[in-house]
């Protein structure tokens, strides 16, 4: 234990790995902000919390069992010379699952649905049902990830561990500002699209690079952050 502690090739790929989660983890704050803001006030930091801790929880057992994970990547059916394996039947409805939502919040916030006494509730029972088939699908591309930095189970279990509380701090934050502003909402939406079609097409064996996502994620985020520099500027000007 104490020869881990100081080699420096498991701190690189702790804090390498580390690093990886957090990022793999902004679809999970997006999907929670924009799934919870249909629940009461009181009850939006408790869902948020039981999902990051489910997420936690189904983390830590996937790296336990990485010979059943192994197996999940083995083909079970073939279609037309398509080969198609658990994984890829998972992370397919997943991401079905992800498109049929955020196309769902779309039509509510255009539909004018989103606020005053017509606005759309969820129960908390459906919002965390939701959270925990989200939750599968982002854990088992999370540990795939992880397993394929490292072989250290502990490196992989303390690297997990610690992006889950980071995105515990940050997840109340996070969907308050998403909440507050209904352009940042949208755009957040467009963000669970494209990370469900980039699953979908993960499960027809299509790769789309995660680098190219995540640019085009920051790089649309920074546009709408001079955005809301902009109109606060105009606000505190009278204009």
């Amino acid at each position: 234990m104490i020869e881990m502690l100081t080699d420096f090739n498991v701190w690189a790929a702790f804090l390498t790995l580390t690093a990886l989660e957090i990022v793999l983890g902004i679809d999970n704050i997006i999907f929670l902000s924009i799934v919870t803001s249909r629940l009461p006030a009181d009850q939006q930091a408790k869902a948020r919390r039981i999902g990051l801790s489910l997420a936690l929880g189904m983390r830590v057992a996937l790296l336990m069992s990485l010979s059943w994970i192994a197996g999940l990547t083995e083909p079970v059916m073939s279609f037309g010379g398509y080969d198609m394996s658990w994984r890829d039947v998972i992370l397919g409805l997943g991401g079905l699952f992800l498109l049929y939502k955020a196309t769902a919040e779309v039509h509510n916030m255009m539909e004018g649905q989103e606020e005053g006494e017509h606005a759309v509730k969820s129960s908390f029972a459906a919002t965390i049902v939701q959270i925990v088939i989200l939750d599968l699908v982002f854990s088992l591309d999370s540990v795939i990830t992880a397993v394929g930095m490292t072989d250290n189970l502990p490196v992989m279990i303390a690297a997990i561990v610690v992006a889950i509380l980071i995105m515990l701090f940050a997840a109340t934050p996070v969907s308050n500002f998403v909440n507050r502003h209904p352009t940042v909402k949208m755009l957040a939406l467009g963000f669970l699209l494209l990370i469900g079609m980039a699953l979908v097409a993960d499960a027809a064996h299509v790769h789309i690079p995660r680098g190219y996502l995540y640019f085009a994620i920051a790089f649309s985020a920074l546009n709408e952050t001079l955005n809301l520099l902009v109109r606060r500027k105009r606000s505190k000007s009278g204009l």
